[in-house]
């Protein structure tokens, strides 16, 4: 009748998902709500590699900076 433990067992497992994702978003230098693209169903985990692999990160070292 009651649905907790099914609830509960779901709760824990987004945030187990969602935390680590939310923690390299924000070492990134972006914003951890970013990772909440992970509950896009079917391709959400795709979305967040092809979106932290083919931006620039706020928090990257310029290497032209560096030479000079």
């Amino acid at each position: 009748m009651f649905m907790m433990p099914e609830i509960a067992h779901m709760v824990v497992a987004a945030l187990l998902i969602i935390i680590p994702i939310g923690i390299i978003f924000k070492r990134a230098g972006f914003s951890p709500a970013w990772a909440a693209l992970v509950f896009v169903p079917g391709f959400g985990v795709l979305l967040v590699f092809i979106f932290l692999a083919f931006s620039d990160w706020p928090n990257q070292i310029n290497d032209e900076e560096n030479l000079q």
